[in-house]
């Protein structure tokens, strides 16, 4: 079973009908932990401000939860969008802790960096280029995914970059550390694309 967290902010049944579209019945959207403690795959989504969500995550009486399928279990776990960022350490955007599960920090768009001058946030299409991972097994050529976002993944290590595309400069479009990983776009809205990707997630054994 796919429990698909309800802390209160995320595009929570986009997420769910792309994943029955993709072939998986047995998904829930849940803010019951006991439900969490069952799921044998976690999917974080979120959108909007690092340190509400922040905020909503710990309140929520499935945080607990989270920590023992994410940390001790080490079921199959996904962050999207700000469920992505969640999983680091911190953000620019505030000064709540992350999650911290990822060696990892979340940053700002540096706009003098910027090779043209470019709308912040980055709304739209932009290729992603990955290495070999479960996630990304299979998928189409030219890969493109959609993107809501004006912070980004910024991993210590280049051993913890999942992906990466460019918006004015190159930057890490997903982290990953063993059985977590966290992608800056929306599957869930990125047509086949994002169709392949969240079927690859429900096949993760």
């Amino acid at each position: 079973m796919i429990a698909i967290i309800n802390y209160g902010i995320g595009n929570l049944l986009s997420v769910k009908n792309m994943l029955k579209k993709a072939g998986e019945s047995d998904v829930v959207i849940t803010d019951d932990p006991a439900e969490v403690l069952r799921a044998d795959k976690i999917i974080l989504p979120g959108v909007g401000h690092f340190d509400y969500g922040m905020k909503k995550l710990r309140s929520s009486g499935c945080f607990d939860a989270l920590q023992v399928k994410a940390l001790e279990e080490k079921v199959p776990t996904l962050g999207i969008c700000l469920g992505a960022q969640l999983l680091t350490r911190g953000s620019e955007e505030g000064s709540e802790p992350g999650l911290g599960w990822i060696d990892a920090e979340t940053v700002r768009f540096d706009t003098e960096r910027f090779a043209e001058k470019l709308p912040v946030p980055h709304m739209g299409w932009s290729e992603v280029a990955f290495g070999r991972h479960p996630l990304f097994e299979g998928m189409y050529e030219h890969p493109r995914f959609y993107f809501v976002h004006s912070f980004f993944l910024k991993p210590d290590s280049p051993a913890n970059v999942l992906c990466e595309s460019e918006y004015g400069h190159g930057f890490a479009s997903g982290i990953t550390r063993g059985n977590i990983s966290g992608v800056q776009f929306h599957p869930e809205k990125s047509h086949k694309f994002g169709l392949k990707f969240l079927e690859n997630f429900a096949k993760i054994a």
